[in-house]
């Protein structure tokens, strides 16, 4: 029987159908370590991640290692070069969380244009003594315009939500989606630089990459309306948050919404400072439907991409379908 590991704690009634397939190594307790989880890969044949850092040394590591499945739709944490290099499949976790990631980032978008947590926090405080016209002003959603950036599935998921809201959509990607997509969604396609000049909202929803790495960064921060907002459900790394930090307490920009950290879990000191930024810890996926989707996905890419199964051999989220069918080097 093959052997796998499941890296990180997942639902319980997942690892049981993976054990109808494979020898299973479970980590139910904290992330692992680099050294523990090269020791725990040795003798696997395949994995489940959920964020771990695969690359050359893990191969080397573990001559046995052929499909890593990875809980999650971005997988900037896999080395693609050395993946292909050494005929690993990757896998990922599409499609299944589009809308409540959707959801979450426009709760998220409200929370901070409407300075939901700060007020909060104020009245939890016990400064709330009498009504006052100006407190808490914050920036209407409605009627107003949303810039996104990264208009994939969840971008695209995120400007339906805007019509309800009547709000105006303009949007930055890699390249322009089809024309009937942006009819549907009365979108236009702008330069970044635009886009930060005119949104009054930006979401970011764009795949991390060496490209990506920091697209907002300074420079861009000050391109914004003072009072614009920003919120960020794509993955840590594509906002510099050092100089978000400095934009949010010199008042460059009205507030921020994040949810995604360069070098999560840990958050920049200085944003912890700021009150005009709503802080939660990765959680735009976070209901039971759609992590128990992600996790069950998971597990059938691993299952398939190891040969077993109804659709052995042909998992359904492979991210380099090249080395499908090749063996390991």
């Amino acid at each position: 029987m093959q052997k796998i590991l499941v890296a990180r704690p997942i639902f319980p009634d997942v690892i049981e159908r993976l054990k109808q397939y494979f020898e299973v190594d479970w980590n139910n307790g904290d992330v692992l370590g680099n050294d523990e989880l090269l020791a725990r890969l040795a003798d696997k044949d395949g994995a489940l991640t959920a964020g771990e850092p695969i690359g050359a040394a893990t191969f080397a590591a573990a001559p046995r290692l052929r499909v890593v499945a990875n809980m999650a739709v971005g997988y900037n944490n896999f080395d693609m070069a050395a993946f292909n290099a050494a005929y690993v499949l990757g896998t990922n976790t599409p499609d299944v969380l589009n809308e409540s990631t959707a959801d979450f980032g426009w709760a998220l978008m409200m929370a901070t244009a409407r300075r939901i947590a700060e007020s909060e926090h104020w009245l939890r405080a016990g400064h709330w003594k009498k009504w006052n016209y100006d407190s808490f002003l914050g920036a209407d959603v409605y009627g107003s315009t949303l810039g996104v950036i990264g208009m994939g599935r969840i971008g695209q998921a995120l400007a339906r939500r805007a019509r309800g809201f009547d709000m105006r959509v303009i949007y930055h990607n890699r390249s322009r989606v089809a024309p009937q997509i942006e009819a549907e969604l009365n979108a236009q396609y702008v330069s970044k630089e635009d886009l930060l000049k005119r949104a009054d909202h930006v979401v970011l929803v764009l795949p991390y990459s060496a490209a990506s790495h920091h697209t907002i960064g300074a420079a861009e921060l000050a391109l914004m309306k003072p009072t614009a907002t920003l919120t960020n459900i794509a993955r840590g790394g594509i906002v510099d948050d050092a100089a978000l930090a400095v934009a949010l307490r010199d008042g460059r920009i009205a507030a921020a919404g994040l949810d995604v950290y360069e070098g999560e879990p840990s958050v920049n000191p200085a944003l912890l400072t700021v009150p005009n930024v709503v802080l939660t810890p990765h959680i735009a996926s976070a209901t039971e439907t759609t992590r128990r989707a992600m996790a069950n996905l998971a597990a059938d890419n691993l299952i398939a991409g190891l040969g077993e199964g109804p659709r052995a051999g042909r998992p359904p989220n492979p991210v380099n379908p090249d080395v499908l069918g090749k063996a390991r080097s």
